[in-house]
């Protein structure tokens, strides 16, 4: 017989928290350890039941569970943390990705859906709803497209402006760049100029987070 998926929850809604806990006690696959109505609480028992799979919420009081993921990955990263809410917007998608969850399931899905994503979750899996799916795919899709077209600003640079746009990336005052170069501080201030233009930015800074995404410092 297949060993059950050791599951805990977290979800503060009541009606919510009744009707999984429900789902999940009909289940012979899963065996719910424990049942948290706030992030906190979440992360106190994971570590004490170190459960396979975390199903949690992220809108909650005291920690939400964006906060909660990043604590029990940080603490037990074997724990596979799937969040199950109502939102599918683009932030709390990636944020919850970001901090460390497995899957993604939307609270509208069935049962036997949820069901799935929790032995998918349990076997390293990313079990995601497909509305979730199309939006990381999208973004994905959208990141490529403005990596490549940042790398093609990047080859209109000349080697000088290369050198300077490296050296603002490192932190380096206008000073020190015209002293590293031997120009002036207007000559400085006049590549600095070019730069932002050619790289179509507003500012120095962005300019040198670009510089560092590309490798250049």
């Amino acid at each position: 017989m297949m060993d059950k998926v050791r599951v805990i929850i977290a979800e503060d809604e009541p009606q919510m928290r009744e009707h999984l806990t429900c789902i999940l006690d009909a289940e012979t696959t899963v065996d719910l350890l424990g049942i948290a109505e706030n992030g906190e609480r979440a992360v106190q028992l994971a570590l004490q039941f170190e459960p396979q799979v975390v199903v949690m919420d992220i809108r909650m009081p005291r920690m939400d569970g964006i906060e909660a993921t990043r604590r029990i990955k940080s603490l037990m990263p074997s724990v596979q943390v799937l969040i199950w809410t109502i939102y599918a917007d683009d932030q709390n998608v990636f944020e919850a990705i970001k901090a460390g969850a497995t899957g993604y399931l939307l609270k509208d899905s069935p049962p036997s859906e949820i069901v799935r994503g929790i032995h998918a979750a349990a076997q390293g899996e990313s079990p995601l709803h497909p509305a979730v799916a199309s939006r990381i795919l999208h973004e994905f899709q959208r990141l490529r497209t403005q990596h490549a077209r940042a790398a093609h600003l990047l080859t209109e640079l000349t080697p000088r402006e290369r050198e300077i746009l490296g050296m603002i990336a490192e932190g380096k005052r206008n000073k020190e760049i015209a002293d590293a170069l031997s120009i002036t501080e207007k000559t400085v201030k006049n590549y600095i100029s070019n730069i932002l233009f050619k790289l179509q930015v507003n500012s120095r800074t962005e300019a040198a987070l670009l510089a560092v995404r590309h490798g250049l410092a």
